[in-house]
Order: C-alpha cells, then sequence, then structure tokens
C-alpha cells in the first residue's frame, strides 16, 4: 500500500521533532511507498521507498511581520495543493501527524478523491478546528486517556513509540549522583516555574542535588525564559541550576546517560515521549501524568501542579539506596519495552490502516 504523510518537519537532529525521523523510516517496512509533505526539511536518511517534499518554511521560521509573511505562506500553500494534486495516483492513505490545518485544507478533496485518512493527534487543547477535521478520518489517533481527541467515537489509544534502536551502543557513563534533569521546550505549559520552586522546597530541607534544564525557546515564550533564570537566581540557586539550548535529537541519549532522575510537569493530555525515552535510557522518571497513575510505581507520581508533593516524591528518590535506584530503573525501562516500543506503534498503526503488506 501507498501512504502519504503530513507532518511539520522531517529533520533527524531536530530537538523537539527528530523522533519523527525514525517513524518514517518504521513504517516504510510496511509500505510499497511513502510520500512525505512537511513544512520544513533538514536533515535526513531515509529509506528507497520514502521521499520528502517540502513547503519550504525558513530554517528560521517564517518572516515576522508584513507583506513577506503572507507571501512565504502563500508560496508554501500552493506548493502544498501542487503536491497533493501531482501525486493523488501515487497514494491510497493519508496519514496527518498533529497538524490538523493539512486536513482543514485537504479534507474534501482527499474524500472525493476517495483517500482514507488518519489523523494523529495527542494534546490535552483543541478547538472546534480540531473537531472538524476529525469529522473527516477515518480513525483519531492518541496515546492519552486524557487527550483532547479522545472523545471522538473513532480515536483509538496507541503506544508511545519509544525507539529501542538506542538501546544498542549505550555511551559507556557514570549518572551524576543526585542529577536532576528537565528535557524539553522552555514554555509555560511544561510547568517548568513549578519545578524550579518544588527545587528550592528541595534544598531548604538540606538536601543536595544539581539540576539540569535542556530546551529549545519558542520565540512567543523568551519572556517565560528569561522569568524562569531571574527566579533561579533570586532563590541563589543558580550555582546548581542550569539553563542549556536544546540538543539534537540523536544526542539526547547522552543526557539521560549522565542523569540519575528526569522530572516531567507537563499536564495530562499530552504524555510526553520524553517521559518514555528517559525510562526507556534507565532513569528515574517523576510525573504528574494521570494516564501513568496506574501504570508505574506510586513513588515516581506527583499531584498535578501541586510543588509540595513534587517536593516530597523528590526527597522520597533521592533517599533511595542505590539498590532500590536500580530495581524501580529496570521496572520503568520493562514498562515502557513491552507496552510502548516504535515497533509496536508501527504496526499496530499499519495494520489499523490497512497497510501491512
Amino acid at each position: 500500500m501507498r501512504l502519504l504523510i503530513c507532518t511539520q518537519i522531517v529533520d533527524r537532529p531536530d530537538s523537539t521533532l527528530g523522533f519523527f525521523h525514525r517513524w518514517i523510516e518504521e513504517f516504510a517496512k510496511h509500505c510499497e511507498k511513502i510520500i512525505v509533505v512537511c513544512l520544513k526539511r533538514g536533515e535526513f536518511n531515509l529509506p528507497d521507498n520514502v521521499y520528502t517534499l517540502s513547503l519550504g518554511k525558513p530554517a528560521q521560521g517564517w518572516p515576522t511581520s508584513g507583506g513577506g509573511k503572507l507571501l512565504a505562506k502563500f508560496i508554501s500553500l500552493c506548493r502544498f495543493y501542487k503536491y497533493i494534486w501531482q501525486e493523488r495516483k501515487n497514494y491510497d492513505v493519508v496519514f496527518v501527524h498533529m497538524n490538523q490545518e493539512y486536513i482543514l485544507l485537504a479534507g474534501l478533496l482527499w474524500k472525493f478523491w476517495g483517500k482514507r485518512i488518519y489523523f494523529w493527534r495527542n494534546h490535552y487543547a483543541g478547538s472546534f478546528l480540531t473537531d472538524l477535521a476529525a469529522l473527516f478520518c477515518t480513525k483519531v489517533f492518541c496515546t492519552s486517556r486524557y487527550s483532547y481527541t479522545n472523545k471522538y467515537y473513532q480515536t483509538v489509544i496507541m503506544p508511545v513509540g519509544f525507539d529501542t534502536d538506542v538501546l544498542k551502543n549505550l555511551p559507556d557513563l557514570s549518572r551524576l549522583p543526585h542529577s536532576i534533569l528537565v528535557l524539553g521546550r522552555l514554555s509555560p505549559s511544561k510547568n517548568i516555574h513549578l519545578i524550579i520552586e518544588a527545587l528550592n522546597e528541595l534544598g531548604r530541607f538540606g538536601v543536595s542535588f544539581t539540576a539540569d534544564f535542556y530546551g529549545h525557546t519558542p520565540p512567543k515564550d523568551l519572556a517565560y525564559r528569561e522569568r524562569l533564570i531571574s527566579r533561579v537566581c533570586e532563590l541563589g540557586l543558580d550555582e546548581i541550576i542550569n539553563f542549556y539550548p536544546g540538543v539534537p535529537n540523536t544526542e539526547t541519549r547522552l543526557l539521560y546517560a549522565r542523569h540519575e532522575i528526569v522530572i516531567n510537569a507537563s499536564p495530562s493530555g499530552m504524555l510526553d515521549k520524553t517521559i518514555f525515552s528517559a525510562m526507556g535510557r534507565g532513569c528515574l522518571v517523576l510525573v504528574s501524568n494521570r494516564d501513568l497513575a496506574d501504570q508505574v510505581p506510586n513513588q515516581f507520581i506527583f499531584e498535578e501542579g501541586n510543588v509540595k508533593d513534587l517536593t516530597r516524591a523528590l526527597r522520597a528518590i533521592l533517599a533511595l539506596s542505590d539498590i532500590e535506584k536500580n530495581n524501580y530503573s529496570r521496572i520503568l525501562q520493562k514498562f515502557v519495552l513491552e507496552n510502548h516500543s516504535l515497533t509496536n506503534l508501527a504496526t499496530k498503526l499499519v495494520t489499523i490502516m490497512n497497510l501491512l503488506v
């Protein structure tokens, strides 16, 4: 079978969406042909049965204002319609990853041409536009029971898709004792401010630690990043809490290998892949996501938005013996490998989409 994928970025090192490169590779094992239409194209190395078509979004983003911005977007829109038209006889099924705009723009055309549309969207937020896009879809996929899109009758809950290949040739590094990692973009939705307040409380209890924050900051959130750094300095934690830019997706394994604990305070409904990447690589991961409340040991769950409860959970994990930490590490890793591998995800997706050759 032949698949059209519409996504944001095809760029293996991208710190946010680099993981999707491996998804395409895995899909390619089950498909005769894959066409990928993306907003932006960077570094990639895909199988011979995959080719990509870029809509031409500049690496630095769209122009910020004026006629240049409108012209650039109009050109990209024209390219999109050109690509889906010229390739219409080369695909049977459409898989849209996250961006509902693709369906809103082309859903009627795809339906008229007899194409089945499948939509992956996993986020707590949504709107009537999400609802409208879903009307065109044969199935909607998400990973969280609390995702906005889980309300549709055609929604299917899916594995997250942890790439087990990253466990091959792991770097021989020792985890720094009492080291904490926060990995992901610096945006208010990630509740980074809550984590900083909890770390401050942790210090008041006399618990020693170091914390590293790695993540890209979207332009609209630069003021938020500055407030975070100012708050850390105000609390006198600037020698033990460090901020770094986002790193290429291909280098995150080095960060996981160096840190004992990973904190993810994203709200329920998102189920960040970072959670599963960290667990799969042996880190102890503290989360507030209710999806995991009945799936991992209670010690690793804290109440969403509750600074004191996160502090409590951190104190408990940091107080564990090395043997206890290793045992919990194996439990979390086993959970991810058995339930959320990329192989399981790709097989389930292509089976549902009737693409299994």
